[in-house]
């Protein structure tokens, strides 16, 4: 496996070194690997943050957060907010054909400023934060939330609500249209070396698992 993009989240952040977003996850045990070895590692464990491709660098793998720990989570904007504190700006794709779980969202500078998300096994938006987007507007997904009276919809106002929510490929064209679609890039092109790592509670997890 040489390159991500579905099945797998990802952070896309403009203009920081790798160093400076692996030190912003407080990634442990580095290692530094080249683009086809991060990549495929980071889809079983941990978490591999590329060299800019270009101008944007990616912290990719499914384990940015504790075990468990999700858009779909109540901590998940305050930890985008830290983030963006420390690096200007922080974006979060997700995608999972199974469960059908779909989600995007982006900070700036300690704001969050749009978050969307979208879980197809449990038929809910779990996250909604800020107005849809003008991209959004145009793909024609993520623009409606939880909404009131929704149990008493008919057929057809269910049928018109799950048109706007998205599928893999639309978190893909977000993210094109946000910073760089990582399903487009020629893994060929990419020479520079990246850092491999584990996130903290990962570390702790271990090391309670099997104390010295």
């Amino acid at each position: 496996m040489a390159g991500f993009s579905y099945k797998t989240s990802w952070l896309a952040v403009p203009n920081r070194t790798p160093d400076e977003v692996a030190d912003a996850l407080g990634l442990c045990d580095r290692e530094v690997l080249d683009w086809a070895t991060g990549t495929d590692r980071a889809y079983q464990h941990g978490v591999y943050v590329t060299a800019p491709v270009p101008g944007w660098t990616f912290a990719h793998g499914r384990l940015h957060m504790p075990p468990g720990f999700d858009a779909t989570e109540p901590p998940f904007p305050d930890w985008l907010r830290m983030l963006s504190q420390q690096l200007g700006e922080a974006q979060f794709f997700a995608n999972e054909r199974v469960p059908d779980y779909h989600a995007w969202a982006r900070a700036l500078d300690g704001e969050l400023l749009r978050a969307y998300c979208f879980n197809g096994e449990r038929g809910e938006v779990p996250l909604f934060v800020g107005a849809p987007t003008a991209d959004e507007i145009a793909l024609g997904v993520g623009l409606r939330g939880a909404e009131p009276g929704c149990e008493h919809w008919s057929d057809a106002e269910w049928t018109a609500w799950y048109d706007t929510t998205p599928s893999e490929s639309d978190v893909m064209a977000m993210a094109g249209r946000w910073s760089v679609d990582p399903s487009a890039i020629d893994d060929a092109t990419v020479t520079a070396t990246g850092i491999y790592g584990l996130p903290p509670s990962v570390v702790d997890a271990s090391r309670n698992d099997n104390p010295a």
